[in-house]
């Protein structure tokens, strides 16, 4: 079994492992983890990279499980990312072919993170016709089970954005830059619309 956890707007190598896998189970029972990717995602913006943060509710305290994270809206947080992918890929060449879609979903007012990323998932999926099927753990799995190909750390971690090496393709603010590896998938999708598949099919994770 692979074992990766949820994501929000996941990484272009979070994707790649569903394009390339008939499924894979996604952590639920964890204790959920400060400074990772499982309620952020980081986009390119023309003033270099920005994370995008859901505000989280930690239901029990600090003995929160990833099921039990509910999500915060004293502040308009979906605005302001939206905003913010709009101002960062508005002239991506595929950004007017998939916005309404992602707005569509990500404007949603979903009560538990786990149902906003699944929410999203599903989504993208769909959009890069990724057919992988996902599980959602029923029990919590200790590092180094027997069986389990554990994901969670390396895919969702705070150093694997800038750590990940994949291969270039053209983005919006690339000669200012540089190539920024792994963004949020919609970065992929935005620059390369429907070949974002085959290049997560043959990225090398």
């Amino acid at each position: 079994m692979i074992l990766i956890s949820t994501a929000y707007l996941p990484s272009i190598a979070y994707m790649a492992i569903l394009a390339q896998n008939e499924s894979v189970a996604i952590e639920q029972q964890e204790t959920f983890p400060k400074q990772t990717f499982r309620n952020r995602a980081v986009i390119a913006t023309g003033n270099g990279l920005q994370t995008l943060t859901v505000p989280i509710i930690r239901t029990q305290g600090n003995h929160t499980r990833t099921e039990e994270l509910g999500i915060s809206y004293q502040e308009p947080w979906q605005i302001r990312h939206w905003r913010a992918i709009v101002s960062a890929y508005s002239a991506a060449p595929y950004f007017l072919y998939y916005r309404d879609d992602i707005e569509k979903v990500l404007m949603q007012q979903h009560d538990w993170l786990i149902d906003l990323n699944d929410a999203l998932l599903q989504m993208l999926m769909k959009k890069m016709k990724i057919s992988c099927n996902i599980d959602y753990t029923q029990d919590y799995y200790a590092e180094n089970s027997i069986g389990i190909t554990d994901l969670r750390l390396s895919l969702t971690n705070k150093h694997s954005q800038a750590t990940t090496p994949l291969p270039s393709y053209s983005q919006v603010f690339e000669e200012r830059f540089g190539f920024q590896t792994n963004l949020t998938v919609l970065d992929l999708l935005f620059n390369m619309g429907p070949e974002a598949k085959n290049y997560l099919i043959n990225a090398k994770i």
